[in-house]
Formats: C-alpha cells, structure tokens, sequence
C-alpha cells in the first residue's frame, strides 16, 4: 500500500500493482472470448504509464486529434477514432494517426470519406449507431437520451449503408454490468442486426466496469462469446476506460485551515472539487475518504471538506473522524484515477496536483510536477 508520507501534497497517485490486477483481468476477458478490448482515453490518459498498459493490450480509443496523436505516439499503433463532429482542419490529422475511424452522422461520413479513399490509406470507416436504449440514470452521461446528439437512429439509416462503412459503433453504457450489456445487445440486434453480415467490425463502446468487484466476468465471457457464434464474421471491440483505472489509486490532499460557521466545520485543503475531481459535483457522488466515515457519526469529530477555489460551490461533506483534524493532516481520497487528470481545469489559477506512482518495488516515482508556466501557457 502507499506511504502517504512519502508522497507529495497535492498529488494523484496511481499504485502499479492495483493496475496490474485490473490490466490481467481485462487480458483474461479478452483472451476467453476473442474480443479485442482497448483503452479509452477520455478516462485515463496518464502516459508515462503505458509501457505497462503494452505488457497486456495493444490499442486505445481516441476522440480528439490530441488523443489520436497520443495514441499514435506513446501507445504505438494508430487509434481507434471517434468524435461527434470533425472539420476540414483537423480531418487530415485524424487520418494520420488513425487506424479506425467512426462517424458520427450521415452527412459527415458523405463529406470527409472522399478524403479517406483519396488517401490510400487503409483506413477503416465506421458509423456510431444510436439503439435508442436506456439504462444510465444521469442524463449528463446517458448517450441514448432522447434527442441526443450521439449516433444515427435505425430509422435513419434505412436497410441498407453507404458504400465505404465496414463496421459499427454503439455506446450506450456508462460504468455499468454485463446484464446492461445483454439487454442492450438484444436491443441492438433487433434495431441493427440486419446490417451485422455486410460488415466486419462492432464496436461496443465503453462503460463495461468489468473491474468492479460486483461485475460478473463470467457472464460476460459467456455473452460474448455466444455473441461471436451468432456472428463469426465480425471482429468484437470493446473500449472501456474506467474499468482500466478502478480503484488504481488515490489523490493526497492536506488540510490548509479548518474554519466554522453556524456550527458547521470546514477542513480547506490544497485541492478543489470543482477543478481536480469534477465528477463528483457533475454526477454527482460523495468520494471516500480514507479513515473516514462516508456518513456523519453523533459524537464524533464532523467535517465538511472544502476546496481552494473561490467558487461557492467547490465543497462536499460531510464526513466523520475518530479524531479532530488539525491543519496540515493528510486526506486521502480514494478511487481518484480514472475521469480526473484528463478532466482537471486551472480555474483561479490554483495549484494543479502532482501526477506520480507508487511501484510495485515500494517506491514513489514523479510522472510531472506542475507550476507556474503550465498556468501560464494555457492563457495566451
């Protein structure tokens, strides 16, 4: 387990052996069923790491030229590309660093895929399909909302697809189990599976927590590969991201000042809700807090913690101790690697949080330290 004591304040820390753990479970799942499974990196792009990812999988998902070049570069192979939109300016460079790319709607596939065939290269095309099935609770994350702007509807897209497009993508998920999977999958095949004998590849999307201890792998093993039976011209893909960094590590804070007001006491510390984990006021959800109570316990020491920006919002609580804080105690807050450094802002300017690991040698390893010039050089 980490020493927290040997790691910098305000630092996110990502413990080697916990992403390994996750890493050999997701190459079982793959290797079972024959299913290409790849990372998304609009939930954990923290390079410095991916000589590690390389020892288990070999290709990531991007939805930005940043992503895809990424992808090219420091993964080693051309993305897997998807975004809601792309223009002529950056078309080319999705082309250059792309070994996939999906569509978001009709009209963008007719207007750049006389670029794809100009090019020779051999790219492959795909369209995001929408099944218009729901099962994520908070609008904010659900791709089948109605009216949403992901992914052309079966009523769109009639009986047969344009010339060029040799595989699917759907997303409907969002950290959710197998049995979504299932019911999706039937939705999916109802709406879409006519189309499944023209083409060669379906993307299933991300969202499968298949490192959550409540998942049930084996189900899902059995899902697909009884999928691929049904299919067996198809090449599967699945591109989870949160499943890569579940629970693989931590971000380490400290109390800077704790004050009160109306009988509620506030721990300040060197971090912020609103600029290092946006997820938890976005979703919104109460992180954990190591050594903590989640809930409030009568007669012990309570606490709302609160963050450094000057936003009013940027607070959470409340939590309880078994003893009172004192200025310069360490929080630690948990399962703080997957949708926060790709998602972190430097709003008022505050201190951006270290990015390190800790080894599978006992060792704390710096990835980057931020400062002044970062802050600077995002402004003009």
């Amino acid at each position: 387990m980490i020493d927290i004591l040997k790691v910098p304040s305000p630092c996110f820390v990502m413990e080697e052996d916990l992403l390994r753990k996750n890493l050999a479970l997701i190459k079982s799942v793959s290797d079972r069923t024959g299913v290409e499974i790849i990372l998304a990196f609009k939930a954990f792009a923290m390079w410095k790491s991916f000589p590690i990812f390389r020892e288990y999988i070999d290709h990531s998902t991007a939805s930005s030229v940043a992503e895809a070049q990424l992808a090219f570069e420091e993964m080693g192979n051309p993305a897997h590309t998807y975004a809601p939109a792309y223009t002529d300016e950056d078309f080319p460079l999705f082309m250059k660093y792309s070994s996939h790319i999906t569509f978001n709607s009709l009209s963008q596939f007719e207007r750049f895929y006389p670029q794809v065939l100009s090019s020779g290269k051999n790219i492959k095309c795909g369209l995001r399909v929408n099944p218009e099935y729901s099962v994520v609770d908070t609008a904010l994350y659900n791709p089948s909302s109605p009216g949403s702007r992901l992914g052309v509807t079966s009523s769109k897209l009639g009986d047969t697809l344009p010339e060029g497009i040799t595989g699917l993508h759907m997303h409907n998920l969002c950290e959710n189990n197998s049995y979504d999977l299932e019911k999706t999958l039937e939705v999916l095949e109802n709406k879409f599976g006519k189309f499944f004998g023209n083409i060669e590849w379906l993307n299933l999307g991300g969202g499968h927590l298949m490192t959550h201890k409540d998942y049930d792998t084996d189900h899902l093993v059995n899902l697909l590969i009884s999928f691929k039976k049904r299919y067996p011209n198809l090449e599967i893909i699945m591109e989870p991201g949160s499943a890569f960094a579940w629970e693989t590590g931590v971000l380490v804070a400290t109390v800077a000042d704790i004050v009160e007001n109306n009988g509620v006491k506030t721990a300040m510390l060197n971090v912020s809700f609103s600029c290092h984990m946006p997820d938890t006021l976005e979703m919104p959800y109460k992180p954990r807090i190591r050594g903590a109570y989640q809930e409030p316990v009568e007669g012990k020491p309570t606490y709302r913690m609160g963050g450094n920006s000057c936003l009013s919002g940027d607070f959470m609580g409340d939590w309880s101790f078994d003893n009172p804080l004192k200025i310069g105690d360490r929080i630690v807050f948990e399962d703080m690697i997957h949708y926060t450094t790709v998602k972190t802002t430097m709003f008022n300017g505050v201190s951006h949080p270290s990015i390190g690991i800790w080894t599978s040698e006992n060792e704390f390893k710096l990835y980057r330290k931020f400062g002044y010039e970062d802050y600077k050089s995002r402004m003009s």
